[in-house]
Formats: structure tokens, sequence, C-alpha cells
């Protein structure tokens, strides 16, 4: 009769723990969801608003951002290499050439997050405003459409947050309280699935929403001015949801 070695028997026993050590139906953990977050043309807490992202580890952060007045952010090459787009910038004008790479994600389906201030991008390009779902409007001598009444806006604001809409984007929240800036005398779309609002009197609602852009998911989130906001659990929460409800993980 043959015997294994002490050799074969241990390394047989380092097998058998292995395997028992394992969960059933353990594999490879899922790929990290690769986020092309665009600022520019509006100052930010940087760090604390990078923080919102760092706190999700499932999230690949890749950070670009415009060095001009015009949206020249998306004349690199690798703005299609992505599963999800963050808005967080506020250029003001769009050359021909970026509107085309800008359009092309709704072409491949990519979804788009637009936070806070990005509503107020791109005052006279009406296509932005429909593919968003609203716009801000901005005064006449930066930009903004002279026959529209400018919005308006407030910092530092108490205000208790009402989730109207079961949606995967609000998963997991209920209503909740935040310090941040609110908007008033916006425009929003008619074609919009609300999924937000705010019970404070000189805020505008909806103050945020979802809608279908071509092969794309688009989400609206007004929230989200500074440190106070960027902070907040449910704001994460909410930023976290979007991430995953446009990029359909």
């Amino acid at each position: 009769m043959l015997f294994p070695s002490s050799l074969g028997l241990a390394a047989l026993s380092l097998i058998v723990s292995v395997l028992m050590a394992a969960p059933l139906g353990a594999g490879a953990p899922p790929p990290k969801l690769r986020v092309l977050l665009v600022t520019g043309n509006k100052s930010y807490e940087r760090e604390a608003f990078l923080q919102v992202f760092h706190s999700d580890p499932a999230l690949e952060l890749t950070h670009v951002e415009h060095t001009a007045k015009v949206a020249d952010a998306w004349e690199r090459a690798d703005t299609s290499r992505c599963d999800a787009v963050v808005l967080y910038d506020m250029p003001r004008d769009i050359t021909d050439a970026q509107k085309a790479r800008f359009l092309s994600l709704f072409e491949r389906g990519i979804g788009v997050v637009v936070l806070h201030h990005a509503l107020v991008s791109f005052q006279l390009w009406p296509e932005y405003e429909r593919i968003v779902g609203g716009r801000w409007f901005d005064l006449p001598e930066k930009g903004g459409d002279p026959r529209e009444t400018p919005s308006g806006y407030e910092h530092d604001v108490d205000q208790q947050i009402r989730v109207v809409s079961e949606h995967p984007v609000t998963e997991g929240l209920a209503d909740f309280a935040i310090h941040d800036e609110i908007y008033w005398g916006y425009r929003v779309g008619k074609d919009v699935t609300p999924l937000l609002t705010t019970t404070h009197p000189k805020s505008g609602n909806p103050i945020a929403w979802t809608r279908t852009e071509q092969k794309s998911r688009v989400v609206y989130l007004q929230l989200g001015h500074g440190a106070s906001a960027y902070s907040n659990p449910s704001y994460r929460r909410l930023v976290h949801n979007a991430i995953r409800f446009v990029a359909r993980r």
C-alpha cells in the first residue's frame, strides 16, 4: 500500500482548509463603477466634495476639469470610457465639437448625474435644458436670456427634504434634514419624474428628478453646495444611488 509523503499531506491539508473556509458561491468581486466627474467654471470646496465619491469603495473616480470658459473637458479622448458621468460644472459656452462629444454620451447609453449648479450651464443652449430636465436662469450680464426672469438662491438654509417617489435613487432613504443652498425660479421639464421636494417656502420644487435621454438615464439633484451638504449621509446616499441607477448597476 502507498502512503502519501508528509509534504503531500501538508499540501492536501492546506487545500482542504481553503475550500472549507471559502463561502459558497464566492467569486471575484464585481468590477468598480467607472465614474467621470466633470467640474470647472465654478468654485467649490474641493476636498470635501471629492470625499463624497471616495467614501464609496465601489467607485473608481476620474476627475476632469474645464480650464477655460468653454467646456474644454469634452475635448478629452477618455470622456466616453466610463459607466457614468457626474456634472458639477458651470461653463457658459460650448463649441459645436464639444457639443458633439457631450451628446455622444446619450448615443452610447452612458448615464449622467447632474448636481446642483450644473443646472446653470449653457444658458443659451436649449438642448442642454431639455436633456437635464430644467434650467436655472442666470442674469443677462452673466450670459442669461434677457427674455427670462432670473432665478434666485440663498445659502446656508436649514430645510426638510421629502422623498416623493419610491425609486432606486431614493432607495434606503427616509425624509431628512440638510443645511444647504436653495434655488427658486428655475424651470422643470414636463417629462421628468420627481424624486424629492423640500418644505422650505422659498425653494422651488421638485429639487430632484429623473428622465431618459435616448439610451441613457439622467438624474438631477439640486442639493450639494458646501461641506455641510457633502458630509450629510443622506446626500451621499443619494449621489451613490444616482450613480448606480444611471449606470444600470
